[in-house]
């Protein structure tokens, strides 16, 4: 049986991964709670001149002489944006599961946040940044939507650079109401105009979630010395892994890691860094509880 990853690598078919990954998690993407007449009871206050009737509690106004009124809570609908990174650095493979890309799996978790704000109730829009560009799919609800927005994430393709502050500022004008922002990225671009967006979302009082996707070799540096490499975004010289490159890249990478850990942090931006090579589902649990990812 193909596990989740292998899964994603051998099918091209969105909603079954995510019926697949979905399969037994059990909470939503927020909690966010509004009082008014909703069904969960939460306390009683003191009636006050415009409260409807109906709200009342005649069985406690016979004991206490008083009237009260029912507070409730019902669960509070935000928008979720969903932030694509598909630049060509996320084309990574992965060394041990054959076909696995860092979009493939940022596509398949993005995918599951957008079937869980469909079963929420939420609006769901979806930004992919490619090519310079920034693709956007305006928020709605419904499985329409979802249909919409699995087609995109599906035919999303990995190339190019991404796209500059004017065009990010144009293309995500959805901040003027607060929701919650999921973006899947490897931020070998950091500091961005994404990475600066996203700050600036927060400042906004957007709930940004951070996604950081790597591969296993890129964490272990476990490339082989054979090849020539060259960076798929930006050119430049064609260099082999030897070993004097390998100990400037764990030097290099860590530092670089490090300061997205603290910009994120200073920021209160939770950041969930993950390998592709792990179960989505446990990535995805980890990143909607916006806790760490070892």
């Amino acid at each position: 049986m193909l596990s989740p990853s292998s899964l994603i690598a051998h099918t091209t078919n969105l909603d079954l991964v995510v019926r697949h990954v979905l399969a037994g998690l059990g909470h939503g993407i927020h909690a966010g709670r509004e009082r008014g007449a909703g069904v969960e009871f939460s306390e009683y206050r003191a009636y006050a001149p415009g409260d409807e009737w109906r709200r009342v509690d005649w069985k406690l106004l016979a004991r206490a002489d008083r009237y009260y009124v029912r507070e409730a809570e019902r669960d509070s609908h935000v928008a979720v944006w969903l932030v694509l990174d598909a630049t060509a650095s996320m084309a990574e493979p992965s060394r041990s599961i054959e076909g696995l890309t860092k979009l493939q799996y940022a596509r398949v978790l993005l995918a599951c946040v957008a079937a869980i704000a469909q079963r929420q109730g939420d609006a769901f829009g979806l930004v992919v940044c490619c090519g310079e560009r920034a693709d956007f799919t305006p928020a709605a609800r419904g499985p329409r939507q979802l249909q919409r927005v699995l087609a995109r994430l599906n035919g999303a393709d990995a190339g190019g650079m991404l796209p500059g502050a004017d065009t990010l500022r144009a293309s995500l004008h959805f901040s003027r109401a607060p929701g919650v922002v999921c973006v899947a990225s490897d931020f070998l671009d950091w500091p961005s105009p994404l990475s600066d967006a996203l700050l600036r979302l927060r400042r906004m009082r957007h709930d940004v979630r951070a996604l950081c996707l790597h591969t296993q070799a890129e964490a272990d540096a476990a490339f082989d010395a054979t090849p020539a490499y060259r960076d798929p975004e930006h050119g430049g010289a064609v260099y082999r892994f030897g070993r004097d490159v390998k100990e400037a890249y764990v030097r290099n990478r860590a530092a670089h890691f490090d300061e997205v850990v603290r910009a994120c942090r200073k920021n209160d931006v939770p950041l969930v860094q993950a390998r592709i090579e792990q179960a989505p589902g446990e990535v995805l649990r980890a990143w909607l509880r916006r806790a760490r990812v070892a």
